[in-house]
C-alpha cells in the first residue's frame, strides 16, 4: 500500500485519492510488463507473445479513461489545494505517460511480429539490453511515486541517458548494416523503430520522475534533464 498525504477530515477524501494511487500504480504495473512481454517476443521470436501484448493494450487505456474521470470527479467536488491538487494533477499526468509507454510497447508488439516472418539480424540482441535499462527505470519511478520518494528517484532520473546512449549505438550499427547490404533494409528499419519507443519510453519514465519530484516538493527537479540522443545531429551532419 503507498503511502499518502496526512489523514483528512472528510475520510472519503483520504479514499479518493487513494485510489487514485493505487489506479495509477497498477497502470503502471500493467505498462512495465507490456514492455518486458514485447521485448522478449521481440528476442525469442514469439509472434504469440507478441499478439497478447497488442492486444492487452486496451487494459491500459481502460484505466486511464477511469483516472481521468475520477480526477475530474475530485477536482469538482473536493476543490483540493496545496499537496492534494499537485496530487490529483500528478496522476493525471502520469497516467498519460503510462498510456504512452503502454502505447509504445504496443508498438514493439507489432514490429516485431514483422521481424518474426525475416532472417534474424545480429543486432537484435542489443534489444533487451536497452529494454532492460527502460524496464528498471519505470519500476524505479513508479516505486518513487508509491512511497512519496522524491529523493530516490533522481538517479533513475539520470539514468534515461543510459538509454540514449545505448540508442545512439545501436541507430549507428543499424545504419552501417544498412549501407553494408540493402538486403538488410527492410529489418533494420523495423529495429530502429524499436529502438525508438525504447528510447522514448525513458523519456516518459523521466517525465514521471519530473512529476513525482513536483508532487513531493511542489517545485521541479532543479538540474537539466540529462539527453544523450544524439542521433539528429548525426542525420544533419
Amino acid at each position: 500500500m503507498p503511502n499518502k498525504a496526512p489523514d483528512h477530515i472528510v475520510k472519503s477524501f483520504d479514499e479518493e485519492l487513494r485510489r487514485l494511487r493505487e489506479q495509477i500504480l497498477a497502470m503502471g504495473g500493467r505498462a512495465e510488463a507490456q514492455l518486458v512481454d514485447a521485448v522478449a517476443a521481440l528476442a525469442k521470436r514469439d509472434s504469440e507473445k507478441a499478439v497478447r501484448v497488442i492486444e492487452s493494450d486496451k487494459n491500459i487505456d481502460a484505466i486511464e479513461m477511469q483516472v481521468a474521470q475520477d480526477s475530474l470527479k475530485v477536482l469538482a467536488l473536493r476543490q483540493p489545494m496545496a499537496k492534494d491538487l499537485r496530487e490529483v494533477v500528478a496522476a493525471i499526468k502520469i497516467s498519460s505517460d503510462i498510456e504512452r509507454i503502454g502505447d509504445y510497447a504496443k508498438n514493439i508488439a507489432k514490429r516485431a511480429l514483422q521481424l518474426n516472418q525475416l532472417a534474424p539480424l545480429r543486432p537484435t540482441s542489443s534489444i533487451p539490453r536497452m529494454g532492460d535499462l527502460a524496464v528498471k527505470l519505470i519500476s524505479a519511478v513508479l516505486s518513487a511515486y508509491a512511497n512519496d520518494d522524491a529523493d530516490g528517484l533522481l538517479a533513475a532520473w539520470r539514468s534515461d541517458e543510459s538509454i540514449d546512449e545505448m540508442y545512439n549505438s545501436l541507430f549507428r550499427e543499424l545504419l552501417t548494416y544498412m549501407m553494408e547490404d540493402p538486403r538488410n533494409i527492410g529489418a533494420s528499419t523495423h529495429l530502429l523503430f524499436i529502438a525508438k519507443n525504447i528510447e522514448r519510453i525513458g523519456d516518459h519514465a523521466t517525465n514521471i520522475a519530473e512529476t513525482v519530484h513536483f508532487l513531493v516538493h511542489g517545485k521541479p527537479i532543479d538540474e537539466t534533464r540529462p539527453k544523450g540522443d544524439t542521433t539528429n545531429v548525426a542525420i544533419n551532419a
